[in-house]
């Protein structure tokens, strides 16, 4: 299999693991909230916010790369 087959699945692990990341730290932020850190809770859902904003085009263009030629 020659490198260039990789970068796709390497491409969709790494987005897996940027949508468990935001999974987690989403629960974090919930949990501080919960203990009176709205602020901060707020802060964070503020930066989870451009993992949002790039999630559509993301997943569109791992749909190009992964499709079959």
């Amino acid at each position: 299999m020659p490198n260039s087959d990789l970068i796709p699945t390497l491409l969709s692990k790494l987005y897996d693991n940027q949508l468990a990341l935001e999974a987690s730290i989403m629960e974090l932020s919930n949990w501080v909230e919960q203990r009176g850190s709205s602020d901060v809770a707020e802060n964070i859902r503020g930066a989870l916010h451009t993992i949002d904003e790039n999630e559509e085009f993301i997943k569109l263009t791992l749909a190009v790369l992964m499709a079959p030629e």
